[in-house]
């Protein structure tokens, strides 16, 4: 499955991230259709402070845990790629490179 995200950029989700991602975080597996939402119309984009390569797009569910973000992690490079994907409430520390107004 290939994404393209806010910046335009081309992302896939391979078979192997996904069986990762339900591996790891297994209530994700519910919301694997908006992945697509989260990369195309996030809420914050951050880079990663562990690797410049790597960028976090978060986006807010009111629905997912009583109100939780989503959060997708993506490798940029020849062929960008989805590392991970999980829930969480907190929006890591790093260069914002968007958020929505």
């Amino acid at each position: 499955m290939t994404i393209t995200d806010i910046f335009s950029n081309v992302i896939e989700l391979t078979d192997e991230r996904w069986r990762h991602i339900v591996r790891e975080h297994i209530e994700i597996e519910p919301y694997k259709e908006r992945i697509h939402e989260v990369l195309s119309t996030p809420d914050y984009v951050k880079k990663s402070k562990r690797d410049a390569d790597v960028l976090l797009y978060y986006k807010f569910y009111s629905d997912i845990f009583d109100g939780k973000y989503m959060l997708v992690a993506t490798k940029k490079g020849l062929r960008s790629f989805i590392l991970t994907c999980y829930i969480t409430d907190v929006i890591k520390k790093g260069k914002t490179l968007w958020e929505k107004n």
